[in-house]
């Protein structure tokens, strides 16, 4: 077993046999790192889950090796005294030869060409509501107030238009300068949304998703993109958890302390099943639920967020059971009724 502790240019390694004796530390750059691999037997060559790391699974996986990923919360514990490149890798072949260890998935190339493309709209977004918010806070210094929100932009230009508005002519422009690229962010993001959409009408596993209420083609491709395969997740509960979905544990003494959700899973996939799960809540009042139902019940006894947090879960658990079935979603309640 060989654990690598990953860098731009200079990797450190650690090899030890699986009883756990040392058999080399070296420390090589980029170019003798591959040219040593080549030469080394069939090994379990373990890395972080990190930058990089789904890249050297994938090279590694080529040369006959059997390449793992570990999470870096996991591999902290086993670090001796202090910290440096050669603790780290000894740390990850100790941390890898546990029996009850578990290990991230790798992803495939085609799940990293869609999570950069998702990744770049968000990045986007964000852009987008940063100028939003200073547009805002500059015209708030001039004692006008505006609503939050993308939509609110036609009225704070239409505003700027306005000959007798009391702005001097350089808060104007500097006005008119972040109207125009909050515009030009805003095309960008529609561009990257229709994108994301073709690419989910491409997918079998994307169409499928799209069947459970609440799940739509961003949250679908977000799927796709971030999550690993079902097949390791013993029910849909463990996805629930491994999204974050969970309330989180400070349990003793055989006593059950539970808290807030983890949020300790992957942040693009909660945060949009929590979306999806307001969504249809925000329905209620235009589309009413069936009475007693157990959303009906929810609604009239708890707070609006802690219900879309709980749909949220039961969306994460249907995910999973649509997935690992293979089949599109089935209304329970129009089921029962046929």
């Amino acid at each position: 077993m060989i654990g690598v502790d990953l860098a731009k240019n200079v990797f450190q390694l650690h090899g030890a046999s699986l009883t756990g004796e040392v058999k080399f530390r070296k420390k090589l750059s980029r170019p003798q790192f591959r040219k040593f691999m080549e030469a080394q037997p069939a090994s379990i060559v373990v890395f972080e889950a990190c930058g990089s790391a789904h890249f050297w699974t994938r090279e590694m996986q080529q040369l006959g090796h059997q390449a793992k990923l570990i999470a870096p919360q996991y591999v902290k514990p086993f670090v001796k005294r202090q910290k440096n490149d050669a603790a780290d890798a000894e740390a990850i072949v100790i941390a890898a030869q546990r029996p009850e260890m578990r290990f991230v998935e790798p992803k495939s190339n085609a799940q990293i060409a869609r999570s950069v493309v998702f990744r770049s709209r968000d990045r986007l977004v964000h852009q987008r509501t940063e100028q939003i918010n200073a547009l805002r806070s500059v015209l708030y210094e001039q004692g006008q107030v505006f609503p939050t929100g993308v939509h609110q932009m036609k009225k704070i230009a239409e505003f700027l238009q306005q000959a007798d508005n009391g702005l001097i002519a350089l808060v104007r422009e500097e006005c008119e300068e972040l109207i125009a690229s909050i515009s030009e962010h805003t095309t960008r993001i529609d561009a990257k949304t229709v994108k994301l959409k073709k690419l989910s009408q491409q997918s079998e596993m994307s169409r499928r998703l799209q069947t459970i209420p609440g799940v739509g083609p961003l949250t679908a491709m977000a799927i796709e993109a971030f999550a690993p395969t079902m097949d390791i997740f013993r029910c849909g509960r463990d996805f629930a958890a491994w999204v974050g979905l969970v309330p989180k544990q400070h349990s003793s003494g055989g006593k059950a302390r539970l808290g807030k959700i983890s949020k300790e899973g992957q942040v693009d996939i909660r945060r949009l099943l929590i979306i999806g799960a307001m969504t249809r809540i925000a329905w209620v009042g235009r589309k009413p639920i069936q009475d007693g139902s157990s959303l009906d019940r929810m609604l009239k006894r708890k707070p609006k967020m802690l219900v879309a947090i709980a749909l949220a879960n039961k969306m994460a658990r249907t995910i999973w059971a649509v997935l690992t079935k293979q089949e599109d979603y089935r209304d329970p309640v129009k089921t029962a009724a046929a």
